[in-house]
């Protein structure tokens, strides 16, 4: 056997000091910084809103 296959079970890491709260904030605070902004929808930005005149 390589020194690189596992021997058994694979061993389960934690990282020291930091809640799992905190590491699923953390990646979802992630996902929403590295998402581009939606494109406006093309239908809405056609409307415009009626203006009504001061009487």
């Amino acid at each position: 056997m390589s020194a690189t296959e596992s021997k058994g079970q694979p061993q389960w890491f934690a990282v020291a000091g930091v809640a799992m709260r905190d590491l699923l904030a953390a990646g979802e605070a992630a996902a929403l910084l590295s998402t581009p902004p939606r494109a406006p929808d093309p239908d809405l930005a056609r409307q415009t809103p009626e203006r009504r005149e001061a009487a």
